[in-house]
């Protein structure tokens, strides 16, 4: 075999592998899509949770007092995701539930940072 031989069968291959490593691509990029698609389809059950969670806990420590414009947003930002939920747009439900429990969280430390302050 020459050299010249050797060069032309070697296109056919790489033709060859390119294909399958594009097929390969698509049926990765289907079960990624699926996978994705199953995570954004579920209700934000633990999203949810913690928000509440977090709430109440601000309320305990008292939050309504020192930091009633950050707990009351973290309470709008639950409810908004609660109607969320109401209308299947999980999505936009579990984001508003995490931004929610991070408003509580912030409403909780600043209580916190202010009580212990004032100690």
């Amino acid at each position: 075999m020459t050299l010249s031989a050797a060069a032309r069968t070697v296109p056919g291959d790489v033709v060859s592998v390119r294909y399958n490593n594009y097929k390969m691509s698509r049926v990765l990029l289907t079960l990624l899509m699926l996978a994705v698609a199953g995570c954004v389809t579920a209700p934000p059950v633990q999203e949810m949770s913690d928000a509440r969670q977090a709430i109440t806990a601000a309320e305990q420590a008292n939050a309504g007092r020192v930091a009633a414009d950050t707990l009351e947003d973290a309470r709008r930002f639950l409810a908004e995701a609660e109607r969320q939920i109401q209308e299947q747009a999980y999505g936009p439900a579990r984001m508003n539930a995490v931004r929610a429990k991070n408003r509580a969280t912030l409403a909780l430390r600043t209580t916190q940072a202010r009580q212990s302050a004032g100690d």
